[in-house]
């Protein structure tokens, strides 16, 4: 032991190992955890670049920095980043809050394989994201995997509950806010001023204040519902950004800018606000916000909220248990049923250790007309009421069992609003919402599982008693014991 761990308190010494994370710490297997994300961390070979070096004969050409570098900080443990995914979407918490109440909280400490207590942070809240980004989407499966893994393993859930799933869609919005012409338009245009500016390109005229006072009256033209003067202002918001698009496109080839990044960055600007601009409210294909052009609207047929702004995401559960068993989004807003395969296929990869495999899901009439697309998966939807048998009819009523389980990854797993970049950031964020799901799922099954073992060494311990108490009063009576009431009532 090290001179400074000397006084320092051990983290098993301090907790209570009955806690379910304690529990669940020495039950996930983390090593293949570490195993199968290690590749993404492993130092790249460079080429290297030529660079000129005088030498004994003259100039010569060198290459420099070729090879394995051995230089720049250590990498934090990856069984601490995987640990603070697993937290961060089980509690519900943004980075910077995650990283803060790991530093006070000594379980999730021993959760994340810290031998003694560390009142500092464990790393920047912005290496999380990197962490989560360098991963991948395989990456974060297998967080999803290992949780899996870890409910068999613990015989919370039995391996032939996994050959019948539930499967149900629903909208992961983005965080963006509610798209409105007016505001899009001023956005645009207050945007691509920002950059070309800071591309070196001088504009005659930005349109600033009146640009403002436009988005000022658009406001409250549609609060009052004077919809005649609300059109004018839209249009005229249009105007100035057409105007400001097509002197930047004038000038665009005197930019001072050397960063070819920056000059990428304004065309893409350019062209999206140009979408913009042009599209009218019945278009489709149209540009929700400026910043995230993969958003879609997508209507679900809420009475509450008609239109929901984000991507279709789509979730798999046991039939039996609820345990998460699949996660995955889709772009383009596509039908329900056309999305089924895929999501079997992601389960069947998530349950190749197991052996098992789904042979029969049950879900709700946007998934009617697609065995064809599935063989080897019996498909239960309340469209083939007649033909089902009784034991599947009963397994048909248990269909809304998913949508509290959706219920509660948007409301304790921070499902219900992505604030990831991209389409990449949506697939992880679904899959991670699921992770924090099934980390929650197994807290409570390792609560109950000890729970058993509790009330089975009482019982165990009641009968032992029991018997004991039997065996004496048969040894008193064959040596003639006499009770002392028995004692009173003769004399």
């Amino acid at each position: 032991m090290a001179t400074d761990d000397f006084f320092r308190a051990r983290l098993d010494q301090m907790i209570d190992h009955r806690h379910p994370l304690a529990v669940l710490a020495g039950r996930m297997p983390w090593a293949q955890i570490e195993s199968a994300l290690a590749p993404a961390f492993a130092r790249k070979s460079r080429s290297g670049q030529v660079v000129p070096g005088n030498g004994l004969f003259g100039t010569t050409l060198e290459i420099a920095g070729a090879g394995v570098s051995a230089a720049g900080r250590p990498r934090l443990p990856i069984r601490l980043m995987a640990a603070l995914l697993y937290l961060k979407h089980a509690f519900n918490l943004s980075d910077e809050e995650l990283v803060a109440r790991w530093s006070e909280n000594v379980v999730w400490q021993y959760f994340s394989g810290q031998d003694y207590y560390t009142p500092t942070l464990p790393c920047d809240a912005t290496q999380i994201g990197r962490f989560r980004t360098a991963i991948g989407e395989a990456g974060v499966e297998e967080l999803l995997k290992a949780t899996i893994d870890t409910a068999v393993q613990s015989k919370a859930v039995r391996p032939a509950e996994f050959e019948r799933v539930i499967v149900d869609t629903t909208v992961q919005e983005k965080a963006i806010a509610h798209p409105v012409d007016s505001r899009l338009l001023e956005i645009a245009r207050a945007k691509v001023v920002q950059v070309a500016k800071r591309v070196g390109i001088s504009l005659k005229q930005t349109f600033v204040q009146e640009g403002k006072e436009l988005r000022r009256k658009a406001g409250g033209y549609a609060h009052a519902k004077q919809f005649k003067r609300l059109r004018r202002t839209v249009k005229r918001q249009r105007t100035i950004l057409g105007i400001v698009l097509r002197e930047i496109g004038r000038k665009l080839a005197t930019a001072t800018s050397e960063s070819p990044g920056a000059i990428a960055h304004l065309n893409t600007l350019l062209e999206r606000a140009e979408r913009i601009r042009k599209q009218q409210p019945k278009d489709k294909n149209k540009l929700y916000a400026l910043h995230a052009p993969e958003v879609e609207c997508i209507g679900k047929g809420k009475a509450r909220k008609p239109y929901e702004f984000g991507v279709k995401a789509s979730f798999a559960v046991t039939h039996k248990s609820g345990l998460m068993v699949g996660a995955r989004t889709f772009p383009g807003n596509p039908y329900d049923g056309h999305v089924l395969s895929a999501q079997l296929e992601q389960t069947t990869i998530l349950l190749e250790d197991i052996g098992k495999k789904p042979k029969e899901a049950v879900v709700d009439l946007g998934y009617r007309g697609v065995d064809d697309d599935n063989p080897g998966v019996n498909i239960i939807h309340r469209g083939k009421y007649r033909s089902l048998t009784k034991q599947q009819r009963r397994w048909l009523k248990r269909r809304s069992a998913i949508e509290p389980a959706i219920g509660h990854l948007k409301s304790d797993n921070r499902l219900d609003r992505c604030y990831l970049k991209g389409e990449l950031g949506d697939a992880l964020h679904a899959v991670l919402c699921a992770a924090g799901y099934n980390i929650r799922w197994l807290m409570r099954a390792m609560l109950r599982l000890g729970l058993k073992a509790v009330l089975l060494r009482l019982n165990f311990g009641r009968l032992l008693t029991a018997l004991m108490r039997s065996m004496s009063l048969e040894k008193n009576l064959s040596g003639h014991y006499t009770h002392p009431r028995m004692e009173i009532r003769a004399r």
